[in-house]
């Protein structure tokens, strides 16, 4: 079907203009449809375009779902005994957490919550694409800041548009995803004296070392954090996370979020994973060293560009040839699925995810290979 066949189609079922006209977000594949369009079985292939963590679930989270017999019952619609335990977790009060399925449901909930047709939201590109793409769906427009060339972000622009656009909200993320840097605390304490609410999302921050900003929301009334379960406890499939949100805030999500949105297996594997804090802790510190053997690598590539990252991925810029070319023969040629870029600001770059050793292992022997041919 044709794109004026898809209007024509939008207009006669009377879809939203706006969304008629909507880009589609794309997302990373799963494995098995890889393996389809590879042509490789499933073993064969590395995963390492979506930062999913390798190791996987803990085992006591594997065996939380194994044991589940309560698929036929609804979910604690207020998820009460995994939001004691994400208490004793982030070190606030439990009247402050609400969970979500994933936190991408909470960043829908938060705009859903606060912007009115025509409000105005303010992300900071490159970073995560789910603030720009859920905004115009909750009927506000974006006002994107671009981040400097270092990826820091611009702190006086962000505090001209706040005035000029009188946005009513600021989502920033430390770790940034896509390049894995990290907010310094004084330029969020800066953006916390902005007339609007900062929605600070730290998906990645246990493998930053970085002091997280859950504690000082009960007494921060614009300050929204955002947590996940996906990367550091390996729950990326199950759809888990949470925000730690002022009382203020949390009264009216309560009333907007959808009765049963966290299944009981996430809420399951969820709990497990707390109980099993060493283990996945451990995997983490793996993680985040082969983060740094993946820096020191990539950084000894003379066509690649890496960045500094705290996250669980390292951000590589390709200098000495095509970036899609590259990612491509890593998936055709070597079963190896890297991210790839071409917006604005991450043009010819690639984003690499931390593996286990011996994942690393082959994608450095593949990028070894692959480069012998533009030697």
């Amino acid at each position: 079907m044709t794109g004026s066949s898809r209007a024509d189609t939008a207009q006669q079922v009377r879809v939203r203009p706006d969304i008629a006209a909507l880009a589609p977000y794309t997302p990373t594949a799963s494995l098995e449809v890889f393996a389809a369009q590879l042509g490789r079985p499933v073993r064969d292939l590395i995963k390492l375009d979506a930062n999913e963590n390798p190791y996987g679930p803990s085992d006591k989270a594997r065996a939380a779902l194994a044991a589940l017999d309560t698929t036929h019952i609804y979910p604690d619609p207020e998820a009460r005994t995994l939001r004691a335990m994400l208490s004793e977790y982030v070190g606030v009060n439990a009247a402050h957490i609400l969970a979500g399925a994933g936190a991408d449901e909470l960043i829908a909930l938060i705009l859903q919550l606060f912007v009115a047709p025509g409000d105005a939201v303010i992300s900071t590109p490159p970073t995560f694409a789910m603030y720009a793409f859920d905004t115009p769906l909750a009927h506000g427009r974006v006002i994107n800041v671009p981040r400097r060339d270092d990826f820091s972000l611009d702190v006086p622009a962000i505090e001209a548009a706040a005035r000029d656009s009188g946005a009513k909200l600021l989502f920033v993320c430390s770790p940034n995803n896509p390049d894995g840097s990290v907010i310094p605390p004084e330029t969020i304490e800066r953006l916390l004296a902005l007339p609007l609410v900062v929605v600070l999302d730290e998906a990645y921050l246990e493998f930053s070392g970085a002091e997280s900003f859950a504690p000082r929301v009960p007494q921060t009334p614009n300050l929204i954090v955002l947590r996940t379960f996906s990367k550091w406890a390996g729950l990326a499939g199950l759809r888990v996370g949470y925000g730690i949100f002022p009382a203020a805030i949390i009264a009216h999500l309560w009333k907007i979020k959808q009765p049963y949105n966290v299944n009981v297996a996430a809420d399951a594997a969820a709990r497990a994973s707390l109980a099993d804090l060493p283990a996945l802790r451990a995997n983490v510190e793996r993680l985040i060293a082969e983060r740094a053997r993946l820096e020191r690598a990539l950084a000894a590539i003379p066509w690649l560009r890496p960045y500094p990252s705290r996250a669980n991925f390292v951000l590589c810029r390709v200098t000495g040839m095509n970036a899609a070319e590259l990612r491509s023969r890593l998936a055709q040629e070597h079963g190896i699925l890297v991210r790839h870029y071409s917006t604005p600001g991450l043009q010819d770059c690639v984003r690499i995810s931390a593996g286990t050793p011996e994942q690393v292992d082959r994608l450095l022997r593949a990028l070894r290979e692959i480069g012998e041919t533009y030697a």
